[in-house]
């Protein structure tokens, strides 16, 4: 059996989603991004505030974490990506229940911690909240102050599930070596 886990977590707007698309493919291993599966589910929904978001998130978290169980207890191996709050962040700590899935069924685990220059990733996230790609279901429903950002960034250093870990800095994408951290994938999946 291959239970294997690879989390793709970090910074809001550091590229975490396409990369793990590109992880997918290469490694040709399923896939869960937490923004495009909220959007999913709230597909027939309308969300009209920030509380109604967040307690959407939390069922997205929980359906992740479900339909991840599902084939890993079958030996396949799963990427899973997400800004995942660690404890005093969210009411649910969620990378204690990613943990808890990893102990579970003794996975291995590789994360890939994407940061960058807040100020960078910020200017990003906000032409990226005023796209209609977005989605609905992913808007902040109030503006985002830089210092909310940074703060919010900033408690995601704290994400420790274990495993080796892999920083990539997304400050500059054209000065990230995708093709290595495929390659790092790659080599975790075959041994």
């Amino acid at each position: 059996m291959n239970r294997k886990i690879i989390i793709v977590e970090g910074y809001l707007a550091a590229g975490k989603s396409t990369f793990a698309r590109q992880l997918s493919v290469a490694l040709k291993t399923p896939y869960f991004v937490k923004d495009t599966f909220k959007t999913a589910l709230c597909s027939n929904i309308t969300i009209n505030n920030r509380d109604e978001s967040s307690l959407f998130s939390a069922i997205t978290f929980d359906a992740i974490m479900y339909s991840a169980e599902r084939l890993i207890e079958v030996g396949c191996p799963v990427i899973i990506e997400g800004n995942f709050a660690p404890m005093g962040v969210k009411k649910v700590d969620e990378s204690a229940k990613i943990r808890e899935l990893i102990d579970k069924y003794c996975c291995k685990a590789l994360t890939y911690k994407f940061k960058g220059d807040t100020q960078i990733l910020y200017k990003r996230f906000i032409v990226r909240n005023d796209s209609s790609e977005r989605g609905n279901a992913n808007k902040e429903f109030e503006e985002l102050s830089y210092q909310k950002f940074y703060q919010y960034c900033r408690n995601l250093d704290n994400f420790n599930i274990g495993g080796d870990v892999v920083e990539v800095d997304t400050t500059d994408f054209s000065k990230v070596d995708f093709k290595s951290l495929i390659d790092k994938a790659c080599e975790f999946i075959d041994t």
